[in-house]
């Protein structure tokens, strides 16, 4: 099985669904295609352990098509953006 996110008309992630695996076609498309012409949106995979486009998308994620990588909203105490990983540099406080 893989897992999939469906974008709004400004790439922001709106639902992420589980579905076939992503080397089997339905209908002679690929999985991306085939979900993102079913539902009239645009849909990219996702993967939990990052290995394809950086981050496993989340409802309100952002995709970036340049980096091919889903972010997550900038939070309030972001210090920076590390471009390896695409995910907000925040501080860490030791509560020791």
């Amino acid at each position: 099985m893989a897992h999939y996110a469906f974008l709004d008309n400004n790439n922001v992630v709106t639902e992420v669904i589980t579905g076939i695996h992503e080397t089997e076609t339905i209908e002679g498309l690929d999985t991306e295609t085939w979900y993102g012409n079913f539902r009239g949106q645009v849909c990219k995979r996702t993967s939990y352990n990052g290995n394809i486009r950086k981050n496993y998308a989340g409802i309100g994620y952002t995709y970036d098509a340049v980096r091919d990588a889903f972010i997550a909203s900038e939070p309030n105490n972001a210090t920076g953006f590390d471009e390896a990983t695409c995910r907000w540099i925040v501080p860490y406080f030791d509560e020791a």
